[in-house]
């Protein structure tokens, strides 16, 4: 809407991955390099951790188109795999003959097998793993076993991960300690500071055709850092909503005005990091300033109390007046409650006497805790969701369908815009269902589309899905999964 009016060719501030956008500043660039260096020189575990939306699915993508020629790439961005899914996902992306509803043994010997043919034609295999923190302990620990193929002491798969802060948490629990150390590169994509995002944006509009002065006055560069706490996504998310604000005015440069009806039109969520809540700067200081002051005056007392023992009943020496009692240099303290009169001892009981007997309390009654249920996502989330639930009912355990998609409950808003952007015809949306789970511990949304009675069926279809689908990478499940 707003291209012709600034000069530009297409989009600047998209949110989906478009590589010709990679900015190269904020150590992204270097970042990248040393990226591509681990994975063709190192025989270690890969990992990039990075907050939602600071651009990991992006390096990542640039990362695909920067490897060489010699390296075959497999990229997983379905964080619901199973440990048993992950090998046939692998196995699916290599073009492995391997029959329907084969053990998972047979399936990692045909990759093996496979890897080792790469290797001697001088192909490297490279398994990139997007949304990593939120795959199941016991995927992880897969993982874990994949990068123990090797022939001749050489790694046959190098395999690289990309999540969120929590998967630094996931791999510091004792039971992860043998993946943690398989790690060898461990990679973070920091917030952008003011002066990054002021390049950022810069260099987006020119990749985008403009050609004329800065765009975004240092007022409204401000209050972007402020309200996007430099995360690339929510950049990009105000950036194409001011320049929107400026169309409809008439204006070619954007200011604070435009800044704060983006701001009000976003909505954010207070962003987490590493699972914890974060607060604005004047809090946290108000917080420490408090939280010393209230350590010096306990320290302070302490000191005192010690400093000062208590006088000896029978003492020598000449009295002084007495100080002014404690309760008035307090006097606007709460009163404090006199002390707990200590009962004496029950007497014992004679001997030979008769206890009397012990009355025992009854047991409360315990209402047991309801199962959970799922958060309220949107109506259509809702409705596929009732209809993904009728379906399983009726489904026996080796039926296949296609796994779509799947992401956090709390983030079932994705899955809404998803569902918006399908076909609304009647057959093509009956495909669609939507599941919950809690199997990998976790709450969970994900999206199926289809029926099969095999997974060459499945995987068939996938084929036919529309590309908007076929690039998130579906894969084929089996109903027994989700059970």
């Amino acid at each position: 809407m707003y291209l012709d009016h600034f000069g530009l060719s297409e989009a600047p501030f998209r949110i989906t991955p478009h590589t010709d956008f990679f900015f190269d500043g904020a150590n992204r660039g270097a970042t990248l390099d040393a990226l591509i260096y681990a994975v063709t020189h190192d025989e270690g575990i890969v990992k990039v951790s990075g907050e939602v939306g600071s651009g990991k699915t992006m390096l990542c993508r640039v990362l695909m188109e920067r490897l060489p020629e010699n390296v075959t790439i497999i990229y997983l961005a379905n964080p619901s795999l199973s440990r048993d899914d992950i090998l046939y996902a692998i196995a699916d992306e290599l073009r492995l003959n391997v029959p329907d509803n084969a053990r998972s043994s047979v399936v990692l010997r045909a990759l093996q097998d496979h890897l080792i043919k790469s290797f001697g034609e001088g192909r490297q295999v490279v398994v990139l793993i997007d949304e990593a923190h939120a795959m199941p302990a016991e995927t992880l620990e897969e993982i874990r076993l994949l990068s123990n193929l090797e022939a001749n002491r050489n790694k046959l798969l190098q395999l690289v991960l990309f999540g969120q802060p929590e998967l630094n948490d996931i791999l510091a629990r004792p039971d992860m300690r043998q993946l943690k150390e398989r790690i060898t590169h461990n990679f973070g994509l920091e917030p952008l500071v003011r002066d990054d995002i002021a390049h950022y944006l810069d260099f987006r509009m020119r990749a985008a055709g403009y050609k004329g002065p800065s765009v975004f006055s240092p007022p409204a560069l401000k209050m972007i850092a402020q309200s996007s706490l430099g995360l690339t996504r929510r950049i990009n998310i105000l950036a194409d909503k001011s320049l929107l604000a400026a169309f409809s005015a008439g204006s070619h440069q954007i200011g604070t005005k435009e800044i704060q009806a983006a701001i009000r039109d976003c909505e954010f969520s207070e962003a987490t990091y590493g699972g914890r809540g974060t607060k604005k700067p004047r809090t946290l200081w108000l917080a420490a300033l408090l939280g010393l002051a209230a350590l010096a005056g306990i320290a302070w007392l302490l000191t005192a109390s010690h400093n000062d023992p208590a006088i000896p009943a029978t003492s020598a020496i000449t009295p002084i007046a007495p100080a002014a009692p404690a309760a008035a240099v307090v006097a606007s303290a709460a009163p404090v409650p006199p002390p707990a009169t200590i009962p004496p001892p029950a007497p014992s009981p004679a001997p030979g006497a008769t206890p009397p007997p012990e009355t025992k309390a009854e047991p409360a009654d315990v209402t047991p805790p309801s199962p959970p249920s799922p958060p309220r996502a949107g109506p259509l989330t809702q409705a596929r969701l009732e209809a993904g639930r009728a379906w399983l009912e009726q489904q026996p355990n080796d039926r296949w369908f296609i796994q779509v998609f799947a992401t956090d409950a709390s983030r079932h808003g994705e899955i809404e815009s998803m569902l918006r952007r399908l076909p609304p015809s009647k057959p093509e949306m009956d495909n669609v269902r939507v599941y919950y789970s809690e199997l990998s511990g976790k709450p969970r949304y994900g999206v199926m589309y289809g029926e099969y009675a095999t997974r060459a069926a499945a995987v068939a279809a996938i084929g036919d899905l529309p590309k908007s689908l076929r690039v998130i990478k579906p894969y084929p499940r089996q109903v027994v999964r989700l059970r």
